[in-house]
């Protein structure tokens, strides 16, 4: 399988998250990638650029958001970046245990956990860059 490359800037602006909704589902016609994989990658991804938008970049819309995928011998790498201060993951409560089952926060990064084969986060100055692997 040849090696496709994939890029999208945007706003970090909440109506922006169904272009990022678009985009990934013309990347998964183009790349002819199985409902079943599909369904995983596109709520991962969708949690990550929320988290990009919303926590990071707080809906600023003079800061942006940057996804680049790379589709290549199976695997499906999505990179997000945003321009915001970044975190600390393990400070993020664990959603499946009961004194948190009932709080908002938490489950994008679970759900991110559980659907890709690799999550990982870079923070920078500039900003963190998610980065999510699938097996396509």
């Amino acid at each position: 399988m040849e090696t496709k490359k994939f890029f999208l800037e945007l706003q970090s602006i909440p109506d922006n998250l169904y272009t990022v909704e678009e985009f990934l589902l013309k990347i998964a016609e183009e790349m002819a990638i199985e409902e079943d994989k599909l369904y995983g990658i596109m709520l991962s991804v969708s949690e990550a650029t929320t988290n990009a938008i919303f926590h990071a970049n707080k809906q600023n819309p003079d800061k942006t958001v940057t996804i680049n995928i790379t589709v290549s011998d199976g695997l499906f790498v999505v990179s997000i970046k945003d321009q915001g201060p970044g975190f600390n993951p393990t400070s993020i409560p664990d959603p499946t245990k009961p004194e948190n089952l009932l709080k908002d926060s938490g489950r994008g990064l679970f759900l991110m956990r559980i659907y890709s084969k690799s999550l990982s986060f870079t923070p920078s100055p500039f900003g963190t860059e998610t980065v999510l692997e699938f097996e396509i």
